[in-house]
């Protein structure tokens, strides 16, 4: 629901350019920004990580969005973009419960989240910290690291992450304080980690008098050289801390800046310093003069050098070490951007490398834009394990593609593949979420001639290989499926085709029984032996939930000799039946069908099992959906009334329609109450939120609504006395109202109105207006607010609308625009019948296939008593 007659902050969210790597625009391009950037840093830089990030909530109740990301492509991580804080994620249950998650490690993370293993099956250890300032919750802070063998997240780790979200929730209340509300509603902005701790570099220089040989020496040449270099010194001194050959250079070097014909130029040479680095020495010609020989000889060169001397680290820096190598070598940074490639991957991509570098990877070679190649760069970027796979940058060309990760970026290297069928076995994959060859990881055969065969397209070959990718569809699809059928089609569509599958079922446990809630692509009748299986029978779909391990068989003969006797199908194909438990209850139990045998490497047993505890929970959740829904359905049906009062010279009419989102049920009410005296109350209302709660909150406020006005207050002492019920009822839930008063023989109303849409009014002439009514806070924010009254009066052949915002509302547009288009329906309904014009009021509502919000309608008209 919205609130409608009162003022307030808008919302402060910015958004970054769609791409993930510029600044924010609009206010979150400043302090919140800054804040959010300098926190992340600091807590991932702290305890040890390689990436981070802070969610933060949005202008959308319930929806954080991803805000601040640090070490990671944004656009490589887009469906983690945003998050549902009724979601099975830890992002979600942080903000829900206000409590910190550590997940130690991978195994860590699949008995406690499911659903984020599936959705990044990669070994990595993650911290998550609610960020919150008293009762008000802003968003998370995440941090992700390496898994430390046998560590888990010390006492320490733990500590700097509360403290870093804690100081976060302090500034962000601060800033509120002083302005909009800290929220985010773009895309996220993408910040660069610092570099690893690299030997810094530093600088010396010198001046050498050719004529003395002495060399004067600033403090950071001498630091460079060591302990026991004094200045000035004689150039022998200075020789003597370099090693023989490189001694010489550096009076070649000499020679060469002086030059024989008398123009002074630059000489750059390489030299090993005495503590082992690399240095970079630069000497220069100042002055120079040819003076003659003493003794007869040789006309003497003198003058002054300056020289340079640059300690570049331990590392070689620049392109010849690797122009060397007989491999095409490519380097980004940990924003997924270009920051280096040598001679052979300019020649082997047929690019310069100034049309290459600092652009984003997947812009730079496209192919590495398709689905399983960026599930292999997620997989490198989220832990420090190798990866390496089979790529087809375009028709009738392979390579070996080959990621190593570190904590400032990823190498690559591409080594072309005449045969792929010819590949050695350490070419194959040996880790979750990595490419099992061209032939996918359902064992299926090659074609003949992989490279040649057919006209399929590289997304089509990316999908053969990908089959441990679509899990990541799975998961997210998971998250948005409410009830069993909802959750049921979602496995068929995404499990299946991620596995090659033909065939699933899915039996749900009740009264210690299994019952077949779902099957596609069993031959007809085949199941109907199974349904309803007690707990003690020996088959495989109870025995997998009994003892919650995962059976496999790679094909039908391993099962009948598993099980003899077992009445089974024709196909010779493997089958897999996955136990459905979540937190520990049992729920039910899975099968895979195949048309033909297949292996099931440890990769999917491991993938499978971690998607069959997100099956479950997602099973579980539906399963408690079906049951509130079904108690909020009957809450709802026995609170709204199901017959209007009929009184001489009035007619009512009131439709109810709920939202298509949630558990379409909600807080909206209408409600026509006799007062005695001959006068009627007209009410509407929408309380805040869907499902029980809501429903429950609503009946209470309708029971409060008709004991006040059977008791004859006035309608702004109806209004006060409700409010003040709700807050002692429920601190913190909220609801619009608005009252109407009538005398249906005079047409003289009073009105109040707390928070909620101004009513409609239809004239016998067809013109129409909208009726300014006074209007208070909403109901349940303040105990001590009062509702002013408003008097009208209502013409014989007058029609008065009231209304709840989700008939008027739709995402994206202004709420007048919707309050002028129900005010042209209402008068293009003339003459009607007022039943069928409430029908046509809310027809266009009632066809829509997404309405975020519930619908309340209550229309009033007063008649000529004879009519």
């Amino acid at each position: 629901m919205t609130s409608h007659g009162t003022s307030g902050p808008g919302p402060a969210g910015g958004t970054g350019r769609p791409s993930g790597y510029g600044a924010a625009d609009g206010p979150a391009s400043g302090a919140l920004t800054r804040a959010l950037a300098e926190t992340s840093l600091r807590a991932v830089e702290s305890v040890g990580g390689y990436a981070g990030g802070v969610y933060l909530r949005s202008e959308t109740p319930g929806l954080l969005r991803l805000a601040i990301l640090v070490g990671l492509p944004g656009p490589l991580f887009r469906p983690w973009w945003r998050m549902h804080a009724n979601r099975p994620f830890p992002v979600a249950e942080v903000h829900r419960s206000g409590q910190a998650v550590y997940l130690d490690d991978v195994d860590d993370a699949m008995r406690r989240f499911p659903q984020l293993v599936a959705s990044l099956p990669f070994p990595f250890a993650s911290l998550y910290a609610p960020v919150v300032a008293g009762r008000e919750r802003f968003g998370v802070l995440v941090a992700l690291r390496a898994p430390r063998r046998g560590e888990g997240v010390s006492a320490r780790d733990r500590g700097r992450m509360a403290s870093a979200a804690v100081r976060l929730g302090e500034t962000l209340a601060s800033l509120t304080a002083h302005g909009p509300r800290a929220e985010w509603n773009g895309d996220p902005i993408c910040v660069q980690l610092s570099s690893g701790s690299a030997p810094p570099v530093r600088f010396g220089s010198f001046d050498w008098d050719l004529d003395s040989g002495t060399v004067t020496m600033d403090g950071g040449l001498r630091e460079i050289l060591g302990a026991g270099v004094t200045s000035p010194c004689s150039i022998e001194v200075l020789t003597s801390r370099l090693d023989a050959e490189d001694a010489y250079a550096l009076w070649a070097a000499a020679l060469q800046a002086t030059g024989e014909d008398g123009r002074p130029t630059v000489r750059r040479v390489r030299l090993k310093g005495p503590d082992g680095g690399l240095h970079l020495l630069e000497v220069s010609a100042t002055a120079r003069r040819d003076t003659p020989d003493k003794d007869g000889g040789p006309p003497r060169t003198s003058g002054r050098l300056a020289g340079t001397l640059v300690d570049l680290g331990t590392g070689l820096v620049g392109s010849d070490a690797t122009d060397r190598l007989p491999r095409a070598i490519l380097a980004i940074d940990r924003l997924g951007r270009i920051t280096y490639l040598n001679e052979r991957t300019e020649r082997l991509l047929g690019r310069p490398r100034g049309a290459l570098a600092g652009r984003p990877l997947w812009e730079a070679l496209p192919w590495f834009g398709l689905p399983f190649h960026e599930e292999q760069l997620r997989a490198a970027l989220l832990s420090d394990e190798p990866v390496r796979f089979l790529a087809r940058p375009e028709r009738g060309r392979w390579l070996t593609v080959s990621l190593h990760p570190g904590r400032d970026g990823v190498t690559m290297v591409l080594v072309p593949e005449e045969d792929p069928a010819g590949l050695a076995p350490d070419a194959a994959p040996d880790r979750p979420g990595r490419a099992h060859g061209p032939d996918g990881p359902d064992g299926a055969g090659r074609a003949e001639d992989p490279v040649h065969a057919g006209d399929d397209d590289l997304e089509g070959e990316g999908d053969r290989a990908a089959a441990l990718y679509r899990p990541v569809a799975l998961a997210i699809a998971l998250s948005e499926a409410v009830t069993a059928r909802q959750v049921s089609a979602v496995v068929t569509e995404e499990l299946l085709p991620a596995f090659g599958g033909r065939q699933l079922a899915i039996y749900l446990l009740s009264d210690r029984r299994l019952y077949l809630a779902w099957e596609t692509g069993f031959p007809q009748g085949f199941l109907e032996p199974f349904d309803g299986v007690t707990l003690d029978s020996r088959v495989p779909g109870v025995e997998t939930l009994t003892t919650g391990r995962p059976l496999f068989f790679e094909s039908m003969d391993q099962l009948r000799l598993e099980y003899p006797g077992l009445p089974l199908d024709a196909h010779t194909g493997a089958r897999a039946f996955l136990p459905l438990i979540a937190s520990g209850r049992p729920v039910g139990s899975c099968i895979l069908g195949f048309d033909r045998p297949r292996t099931f490497s440890p990769d999917e047993r491991t993938v499978l099992t971690a998607l069959a505890g997100l099956i479950a929970q997602a099973l579980s959740r539906a399963q408690r959906y079906d049951t509130e829904s079904a108690v909020a359905r009957g809450l709802q049906d026995a609170l709204l009334p199901h017959q209007l009062p009929v009184l001489a010279g009035v007619e009512t009419v009131g439709r109810y329609l709920p939202g298509t989102e949630g558990m379409d049920v909600g807080g909206d009410w209408y409600d026509v109450i006799e007062t005695g005296h001959d006068r009627l109350a007209l009410v509407i209302g929408d309380v805040q939120g869907h499902g029980v709660a809501a429903a429950a909150t609503m009946g209470q406020l309708r029971s409060a609504v008709r004991a006040f006005a059977l008791g004859g207050q006035r309608p702004q002492d109806v209004m006060r006395g409700t409010n003040r019920l709700l807050i002692d009822l429920d601190p913190g839930q909220f609801a619009s109202c608005c009252y109407v008063l009538l005398d249906p023989g005079t047409g003289e109303a009073r009105a109040v109105r707390a928070g909620h849409p101004q009513p409609l009014l239809l004239r016998p002439d067809g013109t129409t207006r909208l009726v300014e009514l006074a209007g208070g806070v909403v109901l349940g924010v303040d105990d001590r607010a009062s509702y002013p009254v408003t008097r009208l009066r209502l013409d014989q052949g007058d029609v008065l609308a009231l209304f709840t915002d989700g008939l008027v509302e739709r995402p994206g547009t202004d709420i007048d625009e919707g309050i002028e288009r129900l005010r042209q329906a209402l008068a293009s309904t003339g003459s009607m019948a007022l039943s069928d014009a409430a029908d046509r009021l809310i027809r266009e509502a009632r066809q829509a296939t997404a309405r975020p919000d519930d619908i309340a309608l209550l229309l009033a008209a007063r008649w000529p008593e004879a009519r």
